[in-house]
């Protein structure tokens, strides 16, 4: 892993050394894994790759925009008084090859280079063409350059169009490819890698007594993916230490997600592999409910490691708490606001698991709806939320305002303009996010 240049330090990781030694506080926890790293060194990606990542340099003009004088419009490039003798066709892409002289005209095509000595460019509707020659049917007085696009009308050689630090959507894409870019230089996506750890874990068909089918290693991809940062691989390995202390070594991702073995079990090696490997463990057990037993640890060379508890919704839970703020660092990104949502119904605190992570629906008249099916080893609720309310650990009444966790896709589909119900409450000033 190449790491950020000057400026763009990771401290902390390296300073951490008296933490709990099982869990801490779970506001703590999510702050932890978003200030501990450095963002990712940049790297010139092809303009495609680019789109969704964060500018690491300003994108300057290379060119004029246009780069020459340029048809707006389908019509006649015309010199002098109408009507005007056709001399060629000048389709986009072709050069006329001397100026217009007085009387003449050109079939002009829209983005066309306009030939010298044009007066303007008449609209194709706003013509008639006969014996005469071409003439204008609409007013009759055209003003010198009418539908021509001038060199250099939205920007000059040089000009700084768009600032280190933005966000690269499709049409900063388009400026850049039109200002003659072929790549941008921008924070790139971790290379991830997840190690699914399980010896009662089956891959495929319908799982009997005894054994149980993996419902982390299909959705991981996607979950990161929707963080940005696509796996690069996903493997299954058994509940051996060796066995992981060999793919934790033999691995160069920036980031390493493993699901299971992370709590204090005969078989939960991951700590014990973490320090085998030169790694130290930053994060050992959050107090949430559900995903108690996550875990961050700084491996060697500057790269990461986050374990995701073994059941798929405390897994979920980790995801939302630790992955997703590291990965919003690595990647540069500007933070997501704090959002909160109104609950429809009371929730009990316990005091003693710290805060709990419920899935929640908006309802029509935009208060947070519980879901069912909400344990640590559950999908059903989440499968249908729009994202985590956080309920401190004294609990929340009916109508209270909770901190709301939007799930990554929804916030994708918030930045892509896809329509909501009831507009969620916001202490930030960025946008709201999707809530379904």
């Amino acid at each position: 892993m190449t790491t950020a240049p000057a400026g763009q330090e990771v401290p902390a990781a390296r300073r951490a050394t008296a933490l709990p030694a099982r869990g801490m506080p779970w506001p703590d926890a999510r702050r932890l894994a978003g200030e501990v790293a450095g963002p990712l060194a940049p790297r010139q990606l092809p303009l495609l790759a680019a789109c969704w990542r964060v500018l690491a340099d300003d994108i300057v003009a290379l060119t004029d925009l246009p780069a020459a004088d340029t048809s707006a419009m389908d019509g006649w490039a015309v010199a002098g008084r109408a009507p005007w003798q056709v001399v060629a066709d000048l389709p986009a892409g072709r050069l006329f090859g001397r100026p217009l002289a007085a009387g003449e005209c050109v079939r002009i095509a829209t983005g066309a280079v306009v030939p010298g000595g044009t007066d303007a460019v008449v609209p194709v509707e706003l013509s008639v063409q006969d014996a005469s020659g071409v003439r204008p049917t609409g007013p009759t007085g055209l003003l010198p350059r009418d539908h021509v696009r001038r060199t250099g009308e939205e920007a000059r050689r040089g000009d700084m169009l768009v600032r280190a630090g933005t966000l690269v959507t499709p049409p900063v894409v388009g400026l850049a490819a039109a200002a003659g870019h072929d790549t941008l230089l921008v924070a790139p996506p971790a290379v991830i890698d997840v190690l699914v750890l399980g010896d009662e874990l089956v891959a495929h068909g319908v799982p009997v007594p005894g054994r149980t089918r993996d419902a982390l290693g299909p959705q991981l991809p996607a979950w990161l993916a929707a963080y940005g940062a696509p796996a690069r691989t996903v493997r299954s390995l058994p509940d051996r230490l060796p066995d992981l202390v060999t793919a934790l070594a033999g691995t160069d991702a920036d980031v390493v997600v493993t699901t299971g073995g992370t709590s204090v079990g005969p078989r939960d090696h991951v700590p014990a592999a973490i320090v085998r490997v030169g790694g130290q463990v930053l994060v050992d057990g959050v107090d949430v409910k559900p995903g108690h037993p996550m875990l961050l640890a700084a491996l060697p060379d500057g790269r990461w490691l986050v374990g995701l508890p073994g059941n798929p919704f405390a897994a979920c839970a980790a995801l939302v708490t630790l992955v997703g703020a590291l990965l919003e660092r690595l990647h540069a990104a500007v933070p997501v606001p704090t959002v909160t949502a109104r609950l429809a119904s009371a929730e009990p605190g316990r005091p003693g698991d710290g805060h709990r992570l419920l899935p929640i629906r908006r309802s029509e008249d935009g208060d947070a709806v519980v879901l069912p099916s909400c344990g640590s080893a559950m999908l059903r609720g989440l499968a249908q939320a729009t994202g985590l309310a956080v309920v401190p650990p004294n609990g929340a009444s009916a109508g209270d305002e909770v901190e709301y966790l939007p799930l990554p896709w929804h916030l994708a589909m918030a930045a892509h303009g896809r329509p909501r119900r009831g507009p969620p409450r916001r202490t930030g000033t960025a946008a709201p996010p999707e809530q379904g």
